[in-house]
């Protein structure tokens, strides 16, 4: 669970939260106490707080291509190919996208 060790052999992306929840939990008299350490490590695991806002991202930009969809129609291609090309964050020139 909490070897320390990574996929690649280093130390994994969450064994520093194992051991402030584990320092916790050995020096709390209530295990209650520890409840922020715990939700920190088990984000780090399963990470449903980072995956419910990609999925709200997701969500507006379908939304968005819809309302555009209405309005014009090469929206709609890109909507009906199910792939999101870009959502508006890095602005690029005509230059870069030709290479």
């Amino acid at each position: 669970m909490a070897s320390g060790f990574g996929f690649s052999g280093g130390t994994s992306r969450c064994f520093a939260y194992w051991q402030e929840f584990s320092k916790c939990y050995a020096q709390a008299s209530n295990p209650t106490e520890c409840r922020p350490q715990s939700e920190d490590y088990l984000e780090c695991l399963h990470r449903p707080k980072e995956i419910a806002r990609a999925k709200a991202v997701r969500d507006e930009y379908v939304r968005q291509m819809e309302h555009k969809a209405k309005e014009d129609s090469s929206a709609a291609d890109s909507l009906a190919a199910g792939t999101i090309v870009g959502v508006g964050i890095i602005n690029r020139g005509k230059d870069e996208n030709d290479k």
